[in-house]
């Protein structure tokens, strides 16, 4: 019978990489997360709920796609013809696709095509869709969020939470329209009548920026999620109240650089002989091999643990390939990943013949080991 044992190194230890001081944005909350691994990285009043403007669209968008189709055509209502502000064109009675919708309401920001999904989606039924979302903030586990309205404009008690909104737009992100839409600067929509223009200044311009959503109202002041994107992970800031539109940008984009400074991609684990078991009869040792590399983004500045489960030695036969252990990386208590140690050759069971010629002078002790 093979006897495990379990080995424990400290293979890898960060120092220094990214010990530059979290940025301190000039703003009602902030919060900033690892959406591949939910780590909450920072944050300064992440649960208190203040206005939040257009990222509502975000929710309104989602329950809008629980009750219509991309390719739907509706008739635009005259409530939502008149809501002003950040707007599409639009007219009472016009007919035109949900996607130029979620278009409007996510790249324009338009408030007329937030309403116009609202009310497309509940029959013209306002106050019943935004119940629809603040049942689907409680599903998600929105603590500190109440909808009022569809478009987000200043309405008394409509809030959320920078954590709230790190939460909605990773969700939101799951939608493939959704993300589609929101990391493009400009689209062409209504038969190309009107090209709708982003209010995402960080756009094009923060590497692996993929989104997501602005705001900006009297009372909410500026407000931004957006979500950056590197190898094995992603990265969510989110700025609420800041007090003007060039303050908000400089400070995501301070947030975001710092967040992803926090991480590092590296190879784990390489396709190579991690460990040797004996084999009997005199037979060579058996290579105890990692076939698959492990590649994770692992949090600088902390240990990497490398644990190696494998057997000091082999039962014969063997073979080629066969799994005999495996390879653990695990950090501050995490798992990061395992990949299995396989047998590098394989080694056959001696004859009878074979293994009486290893024993010269066999004893009652060792004949069973002698036997078929």
């Amino acid at each position: 019978m093979c006897r495990l044992v379990l080995a424990t190194v400290v293979a890898l230890v960060f120092a220094g990489a990214a010990r530059a001081a979290v940025p301190s944005p000039d703003a009602r909350a902030f919060f900033v997360m690892n959406a591949a691994t939910g780590e909450v990285l920072a944050g300064h009043n992440a649960h208190k709920s203040v206005p939040i403007a257009s990222i509502t669209k975000l929710m309104t968008v989602l329950v809008a796609l629980k009750h219509l189709r991309p390719d739907d055509v509706v008739r635009v209502t005259g409530y939502a013809a008149q809501v002003g502000e950040s707007r599409i064109p639009l007219h009472r009675g016009e007919r035109i696709t949900v996607h130029d919708l979620l278009a409007g309401a996510l790249i324009q920001s338009a408030n007329n095509a937030a309403d116009a999904l609202a009310s497309a989606a509940s029959n013209g039924d306002i106050p019943l869709f935004v119940r629809w979302m603040n049942a689907r903030a409680r599903a998600l586990g929105l603590r500190d969020t109440l909808f009022v309205r569809p478009d987000g404009l200043d309405a008394p008690g409509h809030v959320s939470s920078a954590r709230d909104v790190a939460v909605l737009a990773q969700v939101a992100m799951h939608s493939a329209i959704v993300r589609d839409l929101v990391r493009r600067r400009a689209d062409s929509i209504e038969n190309g009548t009107f090209v709708t223009h982003t209010w995402n200044d960080l756009l094009g311009v923060f590497p692996g920026l993929i989104g997501v959503k602005t705001g900006h109202t009297d009372d909410a002041g500026w407000c931004e999620v957006a979500a950056a994107r590197r190898a094995g992970y992603t990265i969510y800031a989110v700025i609420l109240g800041s007090p003007t539109r060039a303050r908000r940008n400089d400070d995501l984009n301070a947030l975001l650089a710092w967040g992803v400074s926090q991480y590092r991609t590296l190879r784990l684990v390489d396709a190579q002989t991690y460990a040797w078991a004996a084999a009997p009869f005199g037979r060579r040792a058996v290579a105890l091999i990692a076939r698959k590399p492990l590649v994770r983004a692992v949090r600088v500045g902390r240990p990497i643990i490398e644990k190696i489960v494998a057997p000091t030695a082999v039962d014969l036969p063997v073979a080629r390939g066969e799994r005999l252990g495996r390879i653990e990386v695990w950090t501050g208590g995490k798992l990061l990943g395992t990949r299995p140690l396989l047998a590098g050759r394989s080694v056959s069971r001696p004859g009878v013949g074979g293994r009486l010629r290893l024993h010269s002078t066999p004893t009652v002790h060792n004949l069973p080991s002698l036997l078929p």
